[in-house]
């Protein structure tokens, strides 16, 4: 299997389903009598309608198209989902060892990893799979990721869009281990550097493993570097809490309208080590088990937080057993840190005119308290001791992110400049104007909410009438924006070339190359070690 951006777990850090009463779940004859409504309309749909129909797709379309209603981490997953669920918990597989994106006519390659199959094949981030087999992707009407499923051994042929130039090459499905822990390195400082990419089922023991190995070598001080983690097994949140804090600790705590989940979870194990100097680097995209051991390590005072606020994740999913080997991935309960915070960002009860779920306002935050005495907030993630411009996402970033601009100029930037020494790059300014021109043509769209509501006045004014007394206010308005607009990608240089430097040392270098680069340049790491020198700062910041 070649696709991992599904992610799922036994026991896994999620969103959030609400009912409105307890009421409402016991009412079993509402339940059953919903139930015979839907399969009588099912079945004579199916008997009955002008056309053939495919009992198996409107089943599916319903199910997804009822879930919406609750929130987008709450899915039904089909036998081939499941097993996806089960490769990311554990990290092995058989497949082309890459993570891909779905598109409508192709197949696009985001990362291939050194030295699997995907690698040996010659296929490069950007690579358009346009063909598999003698199936054209375009034609397939189900997922056409699962073409890349095959036994061990068995290969594969590709027909791939590179640049504009149609290309084919021929590969050798194989063994993908995928680990927790893909880099750890003892810094000149005697800082330990630990990266921890996912909450797999290997997550507390490669960090555990990471953490004596860099002890061994001298480390005098911990860097555990979340960035990025969107999360996984909450029963591996609370082991890797554990290796840096005592055993019996409180590390998080789980509420729901439905007694039977709601529990408090404690370190079980021995520590590894609850004296060494510790910080976690955090970003926008540090989700659920990730916030659940950078909230533990806060709340307790047992380290410091350096970055950006988090994702915002704070709810818990279960894996509920349906018919045929199906599943529901249920939100079942949110979760607490330590001081009593939830820091769940979107709330999914509450919706706006569009449908979209609420963002808690920064107002509306509660404060708590860390052991120390600390004042920490709920509601929108975690906030760092350290807030970096490198680690921030601001609107303008995230449409960036979302629409792939980083991604495609980073392509189109590989095929035209060598490089050879990793230590040697930096992102220009001229670099940087590069990439304004690049989006330019690129077709990258970023609408403020302010445009949007200019949008909706300008809507309203139309319906009552009113609309050529405020065009010409709404032109100057919606002018302006465009001005600050451009003045931003500057403004939000920062976290821009940030980005825009890990995806094009990632094409030359690999992920391995890029923390090889980040242990000499990155900022984050750079503050984290800084921090280390002054003794005095570190303690107060947790004091």
């Amino acid at each position: 299997m070649g696709k991992l951006v599904k992610r799922a777990g036994v026991l896994a850090v999620g969103a959030v389903i609400f009912f409105s009463s307890v009421s409402f779940k016991t009412d079993f004859f509402e339940i059953a009598k919903q139930i015979e409504i839907f399969t009588t309309l099912f079945k004579e749909i199916n008997m009955n309608y002008v056309d053939e129909t495919n009992p198996p797709q409107l089943m599916d379309t319903a199910i997804k198209a009822m879930l919406q209603d609750l929130d987008p981490y709450t899915n039904y997953w089909n036998e081939q989902d499941v097993e996806a669920a089960r490769i990311n918990n554990s990290g092995e597989y058989t497949g082309i060892g890459a993570t891909i994106k779905m598109g409508k006519d192709a197949i696009t390659i985001v990362e291939p990893y050194k030295g699997y199959p995907a690698d040996k094949a010659g296929l490069k981030a950007g690579d358009e799979i346009i063909k598999i087999g003698n199936i054209d992707v375009s034609d397939f009407e189900e997922d056409a990721g699962e073409l890349l499923n095959g036994a061990e051994n068995s290969t594969i042929d590709f027909t791939y869009r590179r640049q504009g130039e149609v290309k084919t090459t021929t590969l050798t499905r194989g063994s993908v281990n995928l680990k927790a822990v893909p880099y750890y390195k003892l810094l000149e400082d005697n800082s330990g550097y630990i990266v921890l990419s996912r909450f797999n089922a290997k997550a507390a023991v490669e960090t555990a493993r990471a953490l004596k190995d860099l002890k061994n070598q001298g480390a005098q001080k911990i860097i555990l570097d979340l960035r990025g983690n969107p999360g996984g097994l909450l029963s591996e949140a609370i082991n890797v809490s554990n290796i840096f804090v005592d055993k019996g600790e409180l590390i998080v705590s789980t509420k729901s309208v439905i007694e039977k989940y709601n529990k408090e979870y404690f370190s079980q194990n021995e520590p590894v080590d609850t004296k060494v100097p510790l910080v976690v680097l955090l970003d926008g995209r540090s989700a659920s088990a990730s916030e659940i051991v950078a909230g533990a390590i806060q709340d307790l005072d047992r380290g410091v937080i350096i970055g950006a606020r988090s994702f915002g994740k704070g709810l818990v999913q279960r894996p509920k057993e349906l018919a045929y080997g199906t599943q529901l991935k249920v939100t079942i309960s949110r979760y607490y840190t330590p001081s009593g915070r939830c820091i769940q960002a979107l709330d999914y009860r509450s919706r706006d005119e569009e449908g979209n779920a609420i963002r808690t306002k920064t107002e509306d935050y509660n404060q708590f308290t860390t052991r120390n005495g600390r004042t920490v907030f709920d509601g929108g993630g975690i906030l760092p001791d350290i807030r970096l411009e490198t680690s921030e996402y601001s609107g303008i970033t995230q449409a960036l992110l979302t629409q792939s601009a980083i991604f495609d100029f980073a392509t189109e930037y590989y095929y035209k400049h060598n490089l050879e020494n990793l230590q040697d790059f930096r992102l220009t300014q001229s670099d940087y104007d590069n990439f304004r021109e690049f989006l330019k043509t690129s077709g990258f769209y970023y609408q403020t909410d302010t445009e949007k509501e200019l949008e909706e006045v300008l809507l309203t004014a139309q319906k009552e009438g009113f609309e050529d007394k405020i065009i010409q206010e709404y032109k100057s308005i919606s002018s302006e924006i465009d001005q600050y607009k451009i003045k931003e990608l500057e403004e939000k240089k920062p976290e821009i070339t940030s980005l825009l430097t890990d995806e094009i040392i990632k094409r030359y270098f690999y992920k391995e190359g890029l923390y090889d680069y980040y242990v000499v340049h990155n900022p984050e790491i750079i503050e984290a070690q800084d921090l280390f020198k002054n003794q005095q700062r570190y303690a107060e910041i947790l004091n």
